[in-house]
């Protein structure tokens, strides 16, 4: 049936279940269960009639020998009521078979939160006023900053994409939508902006991407801009992201806006970017290793692999060091001029392999067993 209540609170249940049961076997326990425990005049069914109680919604998870999840209840009672439920829902022991626990979490009055989103929506709607209207002082600057970056626009690539001129050298790199972002973030001050294009990425954007310290994607704070920043993490590694006021566009930012947006992620930058400098003192004993091999592995896009007494046992393209990982090898130290990805972690688990360093790794899930660290980290690099 559907809810034409006007819904006051929210209840909010926790169960658990010492076995695999459905969410309609919740659904039924809590109906029947409660039946007839507190008159027929508190009966869900009949609250449900009389819009009352609406749909029951029940999230379950369940493992091997246990189902454990949420229930949420919608009510247009008084509090006492929906309270007396709840405490009703808790006294529920059994689900079919099995032995089950419901624990209340919390009755949400909806009208505070409804309160909330009022003053938040009245707030976005003020941002938005004030991010469309630069004040004269912002024209003044921009105006400026336009005489100052007219001569760093560039081209990257076959497909002429629009850039600034520090794409090209720069640590880090800007990933934004279009060429009058890339226009925008130099008045800025931000030289080093790649226009994607609606995420028309190619090897070569790849490969440059996968050079850089870091990748920061900037994309707009509409729908569009969330489809393409999802997009754009299937194609390269992106470590930060940022966006763009809900409903603007970067081309629509002041450079104060955008400064201040990127402030965090450009101070971060200039620390790591600074002469390096090792990080703990315990990691010494590994640097020294790192630091013999490092000038003939720097830029070669190689992995060096050395036994215990740090001799070499081999020394590949990092696109095939993987196939060369196998129990037994011997491996103590495995040294990539690359990126340390999860498919290279789990191999060199199953290697036996103690110390695995690279230039930085990727959002990595599990590394048991095995010590990581950046040239960074060691001060080499």
């Amino acid at each position: 049936m559907s809810y034409k209540g006007i819904v006051k609170y929210h209840v909010k249940l926790s169960f658990d279940v010492d076995g695999l049961v459905e969410k309609a076997d919740i659904i039924g326990a809590i109906f029947g269960q409660t039946e007839g425990l507190l008159g027929p005049e508190m009966n869900l069914n009949e609250l449900q009639k009389v819009s009352k109680v609406g749909r029951i919604e029940v999230n379950t998870t369940a493992s091997s020998t246990q189902t454990k999840g949420d229930a949420l209840i919608p009510m247009s009672t008084d509090i006492n009521t929906a309270a007396l439920i709840a405490a009703a829902i808790e006294s529920i022991d059994k689900v079919g078979p099995f032995q089950a626990a419901f624990k209340l979490d919390a009755i949400d009055d909806v009208r505070t939160a409804k309160k909330k989103e009022i003053v938040d929506r009245a707030k976005d709607i003020v941002q938005k006023w004030s991010t469309k209207t630069i004040s004269e002082g912002e024209e003044m600057l921009k105006d400026v900053s336009d005489v100052g970056s007219a001569g760093k626009l560039a081209a990257f690539g076959k497909e002429k994409l629009a850039c600034g001129s520090g794409v090209f050298d720069s640590p880090w790199i800007i990933l934004v939508e279009g060429r009058a972002d890339v226009i925008n973030l130099l008045r800025a001050g931000f030289d080093n902006a790649l226009a994607i294009e609606g995420a028309r990425i190619d090897e070569s954007i790849k490969s440059l991407c996968d050079s850089k310290a870091k990748v920061v994607a900037f994309l707009d704070g509409d729908r569009a801009g969330g489809f393409i920043l999802k997009e754009l993490k299937s194609l390269v590694n992106v470590d930060v992201v940022h966006r763009a006021p809900e409903g603007v566009e970067v081309e629509e930012l002041t450079p104060i806006q955008i400064a201040d947006i990127l402030k965090d992620t450009a101070e971060d930058m200039k620390k790591e970017t600074a002469k390096p400098v090792l990080k703990d003192v315990k990691d010494e004993p590994i640097a020294n290793v790192v630091k013999k091999v490092y000038p003939q592995l720097n830029e070669s896009l190689e992995a060096i692999a050395l036994d215990d007494g740090v001799n070499q046992l081999f020394k590949v393209p990092v696109s095939e060091v993987v196939g060369k990982l196998a129990p037994g090898s011997g491996i103590r130290y495995l040294i990539l001029d690359g990126i340390i990805t999860q498919r290279l972690v789990d191999s060199a688990k199953q290697a036996g392999i103690g110390y695995l360093i690279g230039h930085r790794m990727a959002n990595l899930k599990s590394t048991d067993g095995l010590t990581l660290k950046t040239f960074t980290e060691l001060g080499v690099a």
